[in-house]
């Protein structure tokens, strides 16, 4: 009831930002499509800048009229760009005065397009939002860095959001932002797309299906350990792995070694919209992950109907209920156990109907219910008084890194620079295309 009653009353023009996009695939990139698609759904308008992907350069329209900026800037390293921080601030600045923005939505740690645009928005007095998608460590020199470039980051961002409360206190302690400024609003998945379809399962065996990235905060080499144990234990199970990565070799290497061409299937990377006709052909769902923020692959797979076995670390005890997951301990036997559970209850019928299943996912998670939670945040922060100049350097201070001041400075006086050479009144307004 409170969400409905702080419906927004007028409209707001919003820019997501991110490195991570479509033609490219996984969570960030969907979470971003079907905000933006249920945002302006309510009557908002989105567009979305992230850097070009091999020919996709220039402006694209989605559904529903959903402009992308796809910008010329090279890839540096993961599909993300390089750091420079000074050399976007023109064509970043020009989208941002045509398209008439007002906030800017950053979305991932790792993406440097995101964190580049949210600085310019807020050079430019925008109210600057930003979701983080991820956990990450403290202990490793990629994550003193990472943590420490993301603090200067978000020193002066208006309200920040993460997909579980895991996500919140790993945020608030490596980003040093304050809790109250920080919000949980959790993924969701279209329960309408991935729907169960008993009739595609083999009675004859168990098929654990197996969706992933590939690399090894998930958990390759346990899911690689599971398999070489567990298949000559159990001749009828069956493994189906989709998905490609870095770490796709070892898996290769183990069917190989043990001879299990006959259980272990690999379909190498999917289209999402292959991802469902895969599920429905399983009865366990298998994640291994060693961190995990928010993991969406196990929603979309209860909503299949799946018994599901996950590692229970980060995120994901807060995503389904007991009676939906096996949580088991990150090593092999613990990870093993969980199966040999699921399997046990798969054989004695003890197992929720999958349409059932399907029905408590679609109630527990749907975007339309995710969109209204982020407008109120978007609402909330429209309040936010715009500082002068020297307040923000004095909040960039206080991360402890003085040299980012200077870069902060020469951002300013670029933008500054850029108002006399393309001057605002000679940039023309876009026009919104309604489809």
């Amino acid at each position: 009831m409170e969400i409905e009653t702080l419906r927004p009353k007028k409209r707001h023009v919003i820019c997501m930002a991110s490195d991570f996009f479509f033609p490219n695939t996984g969570g960030v990139e969907e979470h971003i499509y079907n905000l933006s698609q249920c945002l302006i759904k309510r009557g908002h308008k989105v567009v979305i800048i992230t850097h070009c992907y091999g020919k996709r350069v220039g402006v694209r329209y989605l559904t529903r009229g959903l402009k992308v900026y796809y910008l010329p800037i090279t890839v540096f390293y993961s599909q993300c760009a390089l750091p420079t921080m000074i050399c976007n601030i023109a064509i970043v600045r020009y989208i941002l005065i045509r398209e008439a923005v007002e906030i800017v939505h950053g979305h991932s740690a790792f993406s440097v397009l995101a964190h580049e645009v949210s600085i310019i928005g807020k050079l430019m007095g925008l109210k600057t939002v930003f979701t983080d998608h991820s956990l990450f460590g403290f202990a490793d020199m990629s994550a003193v860095l990472t943590n420490k470039y993301l603090q200067m980051c978000l020193c002066e961002c208006d309200h920040c959001i993460c997909v579980s409360h895991t996500g919140k206190e790993n945020t608030v302690l490596r980003a040093k932002v304050k809790a109250f400024k920080v919000s949980v609003i959790p993924n969701a998945v279209d329960a309408y797309t991935f729907t169960p379809d008993p009739s595609q399962r083999d009675p004859n065996v168990v098929t654990i299906v197996i969706i992933s990235r590939l690399v090894y905060r998930k958990g390759v080499d346990l899911m690689a350990s599971v398999i070489a144990e567990i298949c000559p234990r159990y001749p009828n199970i069956r493994f189906i792995i989709g998905g490609d990565g870095p770490k796709m070799w070892l898996l290769q290497e183990v069917r190989e070694q043990k001879g299990l061409q006959h259980c272990v299937t690999l379909l190498g990377s999917l289209k999402h919209s292959e991802v469902r006709n895969v599920l429905v052909k399983g009865d366990i769902f298998l994640n291994t992950s060693l961190t995990e923020a928010y993991c969406m692959a196990i929603v979309e797979a209860a909503s299949c109907g799946l018994k599901v076995v996950s590692t229970k670390v980060g995120g994901i005890p807060e995503v389904l209920p007991l009676s939906m997951i096996y949580l088991t301990e990150p090593n092999v036997p613990s990870i093993i156990s969980g199966l040999e559970s699921a399997m046990k209850d798969l054989k004695e019928g003890n197992s929720l109907c999958p349409y059932k299943c399907n029905k408590m996912v679609r109630s527990m998670y749907n975007w339309m219910d995710i969109t209204k939670r982020t407008e109120i945040v978007y609402n909330r922060i429209l309040s936010n008084k715009n500082k002068p100049l020297g307040m923000q350097l004095k909040n960039y201070l206080s991360c402890g890194v003085w040299p980012f001041l200077l870069v902060i400075s020469l951002m300013y006086l670029l933008l500054q620079l850029a108002d006399r050479i393309y001057k605002r009144k000679n940039i023309d307004i876009a026009k919104d295309l309604k489809l």
